[in-house]
């Protein structure tokens, strides 16, 4: 198997399973850091700043650089900069969402925004839906930093950010612009901060339509780990493959 100068490694359900670490994946990242190669640890997850996540990796024994955990809530704010300059946004999210909007000079308003973001929200109910939908209305533009519908917990799959988007996409008939996997937005931030090219990067993940689909419409290699969202007896039914298909990380040696 090929080697490469930047892996780039999904979280949930490749990294860990909620609270359960997934161990061949833990001696991955330990095999790889021994042989000087950082990864990179590439999250749909909006819900937890850099230094949170950080800190749940370390839970696991995993040693993780914090500017290299690129989440979706730190590429959605880029996008609203860079897309929406001097525009206000109605978040939806959690504080790794609106830390990373502030970081980024975004201001938040409740009412009268140009913006709707919506990212994963455990306390979500229904007033903020509805008010999601009214803003959207009267003619804010829709963004959501991820389509998954669920995501791995350690006792199963469980809602997540795509289905409550679904909800507001749904109500309003207007569809969101996603920012995270499959979309390229934090894979190409990788490429251009660091100076890869894509003959060196890869992709590592556990579901088929976000981690292996961002690798291809990037156009880097991707493993598919039998650990997560997408069973590996679904994944070899795909029209396009991964590069390769591991029942887990053990199996890839660096």
């Amino acid at each position: 198997m090929k080697n490469y100068k930047a892996y780039c490694l999904d979280i949930d359900g490749t990294v860990y399973r909620g609270t359960d670490p997934i161990p061949e994946a833990i001696e991955f990242i330990e095999a790889l850091q021994e042989n000087g190669i950082e990864p990179f640890f590439v999250t749909n997850n909006a819900s937890m700043t850099q230094k949170q996540l950080a800190d749940k990796l370390a839970h696991f024994g995993v040693k993780a650089e914090e500017p290299r955990i690129i989440s979706s809530a730190i590429a959605a704010a880029k996008y609203v900069k860079r897309w929406y300059p001097g525009q206000t946004v109605y978040m939806i999210g959690s504080a790794g969402l609106e830390q990373s909007l502030l970081q980024e000079g975004v201001e938040l308003v409740t009412e009268n925004a140009d913006v709707v973001l919506m990212g994963i929200d455990r306390d979500i109910n229904y007033d903020k839906l509805a008010k999601a939908c009214l803003e959207i209305r009267n003619g804010a533009a829709f963004l959501s930093t991820n389509g998954d519908l669920a995501f791995p917990s350690e006792k199963g799959l469980i809602p997540g950010n795509g289905a409550y988007t679904a909800l507001v996409a749904a109500s309003t008939g207007i569809e969101p612009v996603f920012i995270g996997k499959p979309e390229i937005h934090m894979l190409e931030t990788i490429m251009l901060d660091y100076g890869f090219d894509k003959s060196e990067m890869v992709m590592i993940g556990d579901n088929y339509d976000t981690d292996i689909q961002v690798g291809i419409n990037f156009g880097i290699d991707t493993i598919h780990v039998n650990t997560g969202v997408t069973s590996m007896e679904d994944v070899l039914k795909k029209s396009v493959q991964p590069t390769y298909v591991l029942e887990n990380l053990s199996m890839y040696k660096v």
